[in-house]
């Protein structure tokens, strides 16, 4: 086959499909390489009980293409894992995207040439390509965090984790389940794991955030309704502080200053409307931690009303502040622990000392399992970028450029790496968005640096401008309450990780600076002159 390209993109979920319908728009050769064998990405993998998106469907889906706006019909507000995979796929075939990727592929290495200006790229495969551009698109949350337990490679029976679930059905039907882990993969499939198994036993070592779904049906009315103003809800939303509810009226209340009745009715007309907009009731509530207090004690109590035991709805009801760790979106998460075949173990008081034979012990007693979940979440933003051996001038690796945390400026580039892009990279708002929104922003701005650079040969971030980048995306998150709890935005999850705030916060106001960079000559960069012939 070829193995020299314009571009090689790894990765083929949301960021590397769009980035190579886009390239391939301009003329250029690309490869992609995806270590799946479907497109997907995040979508592709996740496949745990009740997996969803936490965004609603009409707005957690590309807006370059008005035809295919048009065409597609979702189902419900919170679309499910298999029917995003399936717009996914019909994407692909759409544009035909599945020939220039090659699947059941995984990048081991790449490694910038100086002489050239060009990246070699390896794979665990055997496959070596060599391209001028070489653009991650792994995604933010696609590096599981698999913990390793003392006596774990005893367990006589099934691990599972949440981020790598088989691909076929996994009956649980009366079997003895336990799950270790209470963030998002867990809420949202613990309600469904407890109808199945006989018993199920959740361990949980911080409790977590969690506001109603209300996940329902979409009329025909209301897509039509969608589909005729579509265009409106794209440029809405990308004036937004995260990509998404560019229709909702913003907050006009600062929970301090406005009265109690107020209050309350504010809070429970969004918890009523449900979804991740809940924390969008008041200017203050993540600036100021009186005012977020008043917010996270409401939703006590409604754990506290939910909750039968009053002992056990205060397990489950969070201390830290709401918001510093992802809000989570369930449906019937908090109620499930009314069931009598479910019990919580708070590990802070009774912590896992090992997993047996038969299941796992605690420092009070012991457990049966026919099967552990772990629902440990994944090592974010970027643990799928250090996975891959990426060298940059003079053989640097990435590892020990970031070794003291993620350097990069806007989130999209980093010094020492030319020629390399990170699509939604740390540094940019990411995660912190509507993912698709961030996605497209990126891409666009990639494939026009791109044909700006053109045949220049090398573009690279510098040292000044990226550590300038750095101090605002810390001066930014030090304006607020997020960098407050150890969360996985911080990196806190992953043993021995440097705790550093990876996210931007503020959609719009970054598109902005994006677009200053690009119309003042890609400011912050080094553009060089000709590469070098290759002979």
């Amino acid at each position: 086959m070829d193995d020299r390209f314009d571009a090689v993109v790894v990765g083929a979920g949301f960021a590397g499909l769009y980035m190579l319908h886009k390239l391939r728009g301009l003329g250029l050769a690309v490869r992609v390489f995806e270590a799946g064998d479907g497109v997907g990405g995040t979508w592709y993998w996740n496949r745990y009980p009740g997996a969803r998106c936490d965004v609603e469907s009409i707005e957690y889906s590309y807006g370059f293409d008005e035809e295919l706006e048009q065409e597609w019909e979702w189902t419900e507000r919170y679309a499910t894992q298999p029917e995003i995979l399936r717009y996914l796929e019909h994407v692909a075939d759409r544009f035909d995207l599945k020939r220039d990727i090659r699947f059941n592929t995984r990048v081991a290495s790449a490694t910038f040439d100086d002489g050239t200006n060009r990246w070699t790229v390896r794979t665990e495969q055997g496959d070596e390509v060599d391209s001028q551009f070489l653009i991650m698109a792994t995604g933010c949350l696609s590096a599981a965090n698999m913990p390793v337990f003392p006596g774990q490679e005893t367990y006589e029976g099934r691990i599972l984790h949440t981020g790598q679930w088989p691909h076929e059905p996994v009956d649980l039907t009366g079997l003895k389940v336990g799950v270790i882990g209470t963030g998002s993969s867990a809420i949202q499939s613990i309600p469904i794991m407890a109808e199945q198994a006989e018993d199920l036993v959740v361990f949980q070592r911080t409790a977590t955030y969690s506001v109603p779904a209300h996940n329902r049906p979409l009329d025909k009315e209301e897509l039509a309704d969608v589909k005729r103003h579509y265009r409106d809800l794209r440029r809405a939303n990308r004036q937004t502080m995260v990509g998404f509810g560019g229709w909702q009226t913003p907050s006009e209340y600062a929970a301090l200053s406005c009265d109690d009745d107020t209050r309350r009715r504010v809070l429970d007309e969004r918890w009523a409307r449900g979804g991740l907009s809940f924390l969008g009731g008041f200017t203050d509530s993540l600036l100021l931690p009186d005012s977020n207090e008043l917010v996270a004690e409401y939703v006590r109590d409604k754990i506290r009303n939910i909750v039968k035991d009053p002992s056990l709805a205060e397990k489950l009801a969070p201390r830290q502040v709401i918001g510093c760790k992802r809000l989570c979106v369930d449906t019937g998460y908090y109620d499930t622990f009314n069931r009598d075949n479910v019990r919580l173990v708070d590990i802070n008081e009774d912590p896992i000392e090992e997993l047996t034979p038969t299941g796992i012990r605690t420092r009070s007693g012991s457990f049966d399992f026919d099967v552990i979940v772990f629902a440990t979440g994944f090592d974010a933003m970027t643990g799928a970028l250090l996975r891959v051996d990426i060298r940059g001038t003079d053989g640097i690796p990435l590892q020990d450029a970031w070794a003291e945390g993620p350097k990069t400026y806007l989130g999209l580039s980093t010094p020492s790496f030319p020629n390399m892009f990170m699509i939604t990279g740390p540094g940019s708002p990411s995660v912190l968005t509507n993912m698709v929104t961030s996605i497209e922003q990126h891409v666009e701005w990639i494939a026009d640096c791109i044909t700006h650079v053109g045949n220049l040969g090398r573009i690279e971030a510098t040292p000044d401008a990226t550590e300038a980048w750095i101090d605002h995306v810390n001066m930014i998150a030090s304006f607020t309450l997020f960098p407050t709890c150890n969360s996985w935005y911080l990196g806190a999850n992953i043993p021995g990780k440097k705790r550093v705030f990876m996210p931007l916060l503020g959609f719009q106001p970054y598109d902005v600076k994006c677009q200053e960079v690009a119309a003042n000559g890609y400011e912050g960069f080094d553009i060089s002159q000709p590469a070098p012939v290759r002979r």
